[in-house]
This record gives structure tokens, sequence and C-alpha cells, in this order.
């Protein structure tokens, strides 16, 4: 599957772009400053996490994306252009056509409804540019506030998977939602 390195969705707020290198910097002063509350949730953003992982990441992200492996979108503020945080397609499974859809956002931009405007447009493409019948977002028991992004963006909770996550070397269990595409006919 092969889909443009320059793809860009836009919605009011954003604009979501693949990784290119020069976001190394600001993604790891983005995880930095949300330790607290993205570390809790997502292995990769640790206490000692360096640029040289940010830089990994990206290196990785590119791959991904031009092998059709993974999709990760870098989210920007469309007025001033900062770095908002992340919302990815991953773990593909052609044969099924379901995918998982991640997503977080940097701290100092929590709670304005960024991830809820952006998701639905991640989860277009995925139907639209990769066939995809099935988006599963698998956020772990506790995470609040990618649950209420799931629930805002019109998923359906389907219910609580044990162990279903590695977070930090231990297993924790998981609510999975789901989109189909009738979900988002609006979108």
């Amino acid at each position: 599957m092969s889909v443009s390195y320059d793809t860009h969705l836009l919605t009011s707020r954003l604009l979501a772009r693949p990784a290119v290198a020069d976001d190394a910097a600001p993604h790891f002063d983005a995880a930095q400053e949300s330790l607290r509350e993205v570390g809790r949730w997502l292995s990769w953003c640790r206490d000692d996490m360096t640029p040289a992982d940010s830089r990994q990441w990206i290196d990785k992200c590119i791959d991904a994306w031009k092998a059709g492996e993974f999709f990760g979108f870098y989210l920007f503020d469309r007025d001033d252009h900062s770095f908002v945080g992340c919302c990815t397609i991953n773990e593909i499974d052609h044969v099924r056509l379901r995918a998982n859809l991640g997503y977080w956002i940097r701290t100092s931009r929590q709670g304005r409804g960024l991830a809820t405007e952006m998701v639905p447009k991640i989860a277009r493409f995925g139907f639209d540019r990769l066939g995809l019948q099935r988006l599963e977002i698998v956020a772990a028991v506790g995470n609040d506030a990618s649950q209420r992004v799931a629930l805002k963006v019109g998923a359906l909770r389907e219910g609580v998977a044990r162990n279903r996550l590695r977070i930090h070397g231990r297993q924790s269990d998981a609510v999975i939602f789901s989109l189909i595409p009738a979900d988002l006919a609006d979108v």
C-alpha cells in the first residue's frame, strides 16, 4: 500500500502531517513536558528519554509510513505552527482490514478538544485511503482522558480486555473502543 508522504490533513485549528527529521526536538520537548500525564500511559515517554530517542522514533515513523506499516501524523497548531501531539494508525491487519488508532496531546494543550477535533480526520484517512473497516482505540483502564476522547468522537465502547497493554514493563487491562466507517458518515 502506497500513501503519499506529503499527505496533509486539516481541521479548523490543526494541521496533521507525517513526521520529518526536524520534528525530533519539538517531539522531545513535548514528551518531557508531558511525562506526568502522557508518560503514565505510553512506555516510550519516560524520564530517561533522550533527544536521540526522539530522533530514532522519527526515523522509525518515516520508514514505517513509506513501507505502509504505520501511519504517524504529527499535529501542529495552524496559527502558531507549534507541535501539539500525535495521532497514529498502527498494528495494521491487512487481512481483517483493522488497525489501532492512538493519540496523545502535549500537556500544555490538553483539555481544548484538539484530539477530539483530529481523531475523526485520521480515522477517515484510515477508512478512505487505507481501506480499513475497523479502527480500535485501546485505552488503559484509568486513562480517562483517552476514553473520553473515544466516546466524544463516536467510538463504541466494547469492553475491557484483560492484560491487553504492556506499559512500563507491566501488564495493564484496557478498554476497547471501535470505529467503523458508518460511525463517521458526516466526516
